[in-house]
């Protein structure tokens, strides 16, 4: 019941941040990108120091360990709204997170195998962030980005550990914070790189056991942006010559 409140007012927070910062009425860019994202679980397994002297498997199955990175990629578009230094970010992503697992051989001595099997998560997510601009030159220049992420499991296969990153809830929702640099390519596009730390708020608690997702996301896109007014897009008059 806490996640849930949680996850509910994450998601009110942002709708209602997304519709009062909307209302500047301004939009500077609509954009497009892929990524490529490096995943990893932690587990904590409160028994784990007990080990030795209890007796149920479960009790202290699946052991502590963080998992292997898993390289994987997403992609999704946005659009951008704000004033000159300061913007939001609404965007739709399309990402596959997870992790790469050795599965448990002997729960009892906790030995594990030699080969590694993916434990995969599609996630569909609404992404919100804040921007803060810092110029460099005219057209070129970098920002930060905290935000959060509301995420939907598309779909799951986790082969490893099943019970319990098979277990991940539907709906959830992780913090995230973004280092980016924009660059022009022509007038109205420009080209963008970012770097983002996305790990989760709270772990997933399945019994004894705790999950943390983390995920590494390098982007790279284009956004098309306005022209900006001219001093001739105004609607002064035009001389047109003595013809007219």
């Amino acid at each position: 019941m806490k996640k849930t409140s949680l996850l509910l007012i994450a998601f009110f927070t942002s709708f209602s941040l997304s519709s009062q910062i909307g209302s500047f009425k301004r939009l500077k860019g609509i954009g497009v990108f892929g990524s490529g994202t490096l995943n990893k679980h932690e587990y904590v397994n409160k028994n784990t120091p007990l080990k030795d002297t209890m007796y149920r498997i479960e009790d202290y199955y699946p052991q502590s360990h963080i998992s292997k990175e898993f390289l994987n990629w997403g992609a999704g578009i946005f659009v951008e709204i704000g004033i000159k230094k300061f913007r939001w970010q609404s965007e739709l992503e399309y990402i596959n997170k997870g992790a790469k697992e050795m599965p448990l051989v002997n729960p009892f001595t906790g030995e594990r195998s030699g080969a590694y099997a993916n434990n995969k998560l599609t996630y569909i997510q609404w992404n919100n962030f804040l921007k803060f601009y810092f110029p460099l030159t005219y057209a070129t220049q970098w920002y930060i980005m905290p935000g959060i992420r509301v995420e939907y499991l598309f779909k799951s296969s986790t082969p490893v550990f099943s019970d319990y990153a098979g277990g991940f809830p539907k709906f959830w929702f992780s913090g995230d914070v973004g280092l980016g640099f924009e660059f022009p390519i022509t007038e109205k596009i420009h080209g963008f790189l970012e770097g983002h730390w996305n790990p989760d708020i709270i772990s997933h608690k399945q019994e004894v056991t705790k999950i943390r997702a983390r995920t590494f996301e390098l982007r790279g896109g284009l956004v098309l942006r306005p022209r900006k007014r001219r001093i001739d897009d105004c609607n002064a008059p035009i001389y047109k010559g003595p013809a007219y």
